[in-house]
């Protein structure tokens, strides 16, 4: 059973959202170290300094909100899983475009990378909690937020693992790829 969305609820989760996701994936940024660099932690924690890793510790504590929110109330929501599946998007598509802008204006350093994660989640949760509030609804539209949903999960999963030979996974420190920092996908060239 689908309802009106309630404004005030609403907004207040994905305010309260902002905060989780920023928090976790701060943690997130240091369990691969903290954990003696398990693989299987690996998974979720930045494994290096590349801007995949951290499009990464931004996608996993925002799909670990997501869970918690759909099962005490998104399930009410039309437009909960595009909502979702796009903000889960504009996540990385945020942090990525922030963080080559300000590196071709010269400038980089924590203060601005901590900045670019915070306001990324931030514009990511604000237009997740206005596409809740459509009331025009399409079920395919849910269906593409299923594949949305699915793809990012594959696609964190696999890639801190196999990454191709592109600079969104190369770490600017160590110069490696992944995980395993002298192995990449070398045949997977951009």
């Amino acid at each position: 059973m689908h309802i009106r969305p309630d404004r005030k609820r609403i907004l207040k989760w994905e305010m309260w959202g902002i905060l989780f996701i920023f928090f976790i994936g701060a943690l997130f940024h240091f369990i691969f170290e903290l954990s003696g660099k398990n693989t299987i932690v690996g998974l979720f924690g930045a494994v290096n300094e590349s801007v995949w890793e951290h499009i990464k510790i931004g996608f996993w504590p925002a799909f670990i909100w997501a869970i918690i929110e759909f099962f005490i109330w998104g399930r009410k929501i039309k437009n909960f899983l595009i909502a979702k599946g796009g903000s889960f998007v504009l996540i990385g598509v945020f942090i990525t475009g922030i963080y080559y802008l300000v590196v071709s204006l010269g400038i980089e350093n924590l203060a601005v990378d901590i900045t670019n994660f915070f306001i990324s989640i931030a514009i990511a949760q604000i237009i997740s909690y206005r596409l809740m509030l459509v009331q025009r609804h399409y079920k395919v539209l849910s269906i593409i937020g299923i594949v949305i949903i699915l793809l990012n999960i594959t696609a964190f999963s696999l890639l801190s693992y196999f990454p191709p030979d592109c600079p969104i996974f190369r770490d600017p420190i160590s110069g490696g790829y992944g995980i395993f920092p002298t192995e990449h996908m070398s045949g997977w060239r951009f």
